[in-house]
C-alpha cells in the first residue's frame, strides 16, 4: 500500500502499518537524489574553510563538535584555536589540570562541556591507548559525546555510515521530507532518526560520508534557516515537501516549550588593597559548577549575616545587572568590600575560598559576569 498525503501529514496520525507505508515512499521518493545533491553543493558552495575541516584528525573534529554545542561558529573559532595551541593534542588536553581547562574555557559557557571535555581525554588515554574509537556506537561510550557527536566524529574522521541530528540538520530534514511528527515525542525524534539514517549515501562512503555529514549542517546553517529561508538557492528545492506545501517554515514541529525562570542573586566583591581577590570554587553539579566565583547567595541579608557588623557599612553596592542564561536570567547585584592587606588576613570571609592575585586569576576559569566586572 502507497498512501498519497499532503506535504506535512503527520505520520503519528496514521496507524503503525500506514505510517511506516508513507515513510517508505517519502524516503523512495528522495533516494539517492537528496544525498547526491547535497554532496555536490557541499563540494562548490558549502563552508569548507572552517578550521577543523579539511581534517580526519578526531581529537580536532570532536574538540569543535563539543564547542559548537549551543554556540555560535563565529564565537568558537578563538576558543579552538587557543585550545589547540595550549593542547595539540588529546594527550596533552588529558593531563592538564582542570584548572587550567576550566580556565581556557571560561566565558565559554555550559562548563559541563569543558568538565566533560577533560574527562573524555582522559578515558581516551587511560581506556584507548590515546586513539579515538573508529565507530559512533564505542565513541558513546566516552563521557560527553552523545549520539550526534559521536555520528559527527565517525563519519567526519572514519567516513562511517552514520547519521547526524543536531538541529540545523532536523530543520533540513523535517522539511524536505514533510516530516510533521512533534519532537517533543522521544518515538517521533526515533522516527526521524531513522529517516535521516535511510538517506544518507550508500556509494563512495570515503568522500560521500564526510561530505554529506558536512552538507546537512551547512544547508541549516545558511540556506534553510528558521526564519526566512532562500529556499530559491536551495540545491534540494524541487525534492522539498515543505516548500510544496507553501509553508517550510511550519517545520520542525516541536510543542514542548522550554520555561524561562529568573533568579536574583548577591554577590561579594571582596577585594585586597593589593588587587587580590577573594575567590572560591563553586559545588559541582549547580550553577557555574566547578568555577571560581565571588561568593554567591540568595539575597543581600544572607550576604550581610556573613560579615562582622564592622565591615557592613564599609561595602559598596554595584549596580546589578542581568546575565542571561539559555534557560533563566540571573539578577547579579555584586557588593564590593575593599581591605587592606592587614584587614585581609584578619578578615573572616565566607565560604572556602582564598586570596589570589590578579596573575593567579586570570587564568582561572571564572564565570562571564565574574570575569566581565573583574576585567
Amino acid at each position: 500500500m502507497v498512501l498519497t498525503l499532503t506535504p506535512g501529514a503527520d505520520l503519528s496520525l496514521l496507524s503503525p502499518d500506514q505510517a511506516e507505508a508513507e515513510s517508505d515512499a517519502v524516503i523512495a521518493a528522495l533516494t539517492p537524489a537528496f544525498a547526491t545533491q547535497v554532496v555536490r553543493w557541499q563540494k562548490s558552495h558549502g563552508r569548507n574553510s572552517l578550521p577543523w575541516q579539511n581534517t580526519r584528525d578526531p581529537y580536532r573534529v570532536w574538540l569543535s563538535e563539543i564547542m559548537l554545542q549551543q554556540t555560535q561558529v563565529v564565537t568558537v573559532l578563538d576558543y579552538y584555536a587557543r585550545f589547540l595551541q595550549r593542547f595539540p593534542t588529546v594527550a596533552d588536553l588529558a593531563a592538564a589540570p582542570a584548572d587550567d581547562v576550566l580556565g581556557l574555557w571560561s566565558g565559554l559557557g555550559y562548563y559541563s562541556r569543558a568538565r566533560n571535555l577533560h574527562r573524555c581525554a582522559q578515558d581516551v588515554v587511560r581506556l584507548h591507548g590515546g586513539q579515538f574509537p573508529p565507530t559512533a556506537e564505542l565513541l558513546q561510550t566516552l563521557p560527553g559525546i552523545g549520539p550526534s557527536t559521536a555520528a559527527a566524529v565517525a563519519s567526519f574522521c572514519y567516513s562511517e555510515r552514520v547519521a547526524i541530528l543536531d538541529g540545523n540538520v532536523k530543520r533540513v530534514l523535517t522539511r524536505v521530507t514533510g516530516f510533521a511528527g512533534d519532537l517533543a515525542s522521544s518515538a517521533q525524534e526515533r522516527a526521524l532518526w531513522a529517516m535521516a539514517t535511510a538517506l544518507l549515501p550508500r556509494r563512495n562512503l570515503l568522500e560521500a560520508m564526510p561530505r554529506y555529514t558536512q552538507g546537512v549542517m551547512d544547508l541549516g546553517a545558511t540556506i534553510c534557516t528558521t526564519r526566512q529561508p532562500s529556499c530559491l538557492l536551495c540545491p534540494v528545492q524541487t525534492l522539498c515537501r515543505g516548500l510544496a506545501g507553501g509553508e517550510p517554515e511550519r517545520f520542525p514541529v516541536k510543542t514542548r516549550k522550554l520555561k524561562r525562570s529568573a533568579q536574583s542573586l548577591s554577590l561579594l566583591w571582596a577585594q585586597r588593597a593589593d588587587g587580590a581577590i577573594w575567590l572560591e570554587r563553586r559545588p559541582v553539579p549547580g550553577i557555574w559548577g566547578g568555577l571560581y566565583c565571588f561568593p554567591v547567595f540568595d539575597s543581600e541579608d544572607d550576604l550581610l549575616a556573613t560579615l562582622p557588623t564592622a565591615q557592613q557599612p564599609r561595602l559598596e553596592a554595584i549596580k546589578p545587572f542581568v546575565h542571561v542564561l539559555t534557560h533563566k536570567d540571573l539578577r547579579l547585584s555584586p557588593m564590593l568590600l575593599v581591605l587592606s592587606a592587614r584587614e585581609a588576613k584578619a578578615a573572616r570571609l565566607p565560604g572556602d575560598g582564598a586570596w589570589f592575585a590578579r596573575e593567579a586569576w586570570t587564568g582561572l576559569g571564572l564565570p562571564a559576569p565574574i570575569r566581565k566586572l573583574l576585567d
